[in-house]
């Protein structure tokens, strides 16, 4: 069957994000605002950070997409099925990044991808990646 799908020519193809579909009639608006407070806030010194969570993954031998350098023949060997193990659990990257200095900080965690952790973040990225200008009600 798939020599018959090559001679027609056809490939093995993933999904292209290519479809814009609608957008909010003030969206541009919207950015224009944070854009505004961004730079006033740039301007007096205060720390502008970006937030979000990452995609959560599975914690142990499991099989992810990519590749990396092993010995000819020897791939490493992972788990059959993507079952999580209850013990493990999964890892909740949560990212913090500083637009002013262009860094970035991730916690992960492995309980639940809660308000509590999300605020945990940032306070820990505030205690260890702190500029010394910037001093607030988080100190």
């Amino acid at each position: 069957m798939a020599a018959l799908l090559k001679a027609a020519g056809y490939s093995l193809q993933a999904n292209r994000k290519t479809r814009e579909g609608s957008s909010h009639e003030d969206r541009n608006a919207q950015f224009e605002h944070i854009n505004r407070r961004v730079l006033a806030f740039q301007m007096q010194g205060e720390p502008v950070v970006s937030i979000d969570t990452k995609k959560k993954e599975l914690v142990g031998e499991f099989k992810n997409a990519g590749q990396e350098w092993q010995p000819r023949g020897k791939p490493v060997e992972v788990q059959v099925h993507d079952f999580p193990d209850k013990q493990l659990g999964k890892a909740i990257p949560y990212g913090v990044y500083d637009l002013a200095s262009n860094e970035g900080w991730v916690s992960v965690g492995i309980d639940h991808d809660t308000a509590q952790f999300a605020t945990a973040s940032v306070r820990r990225w505030w205690q260890e990646m702190e500029r010394g200008g910037f001093r607030g009600p988080l100190n």
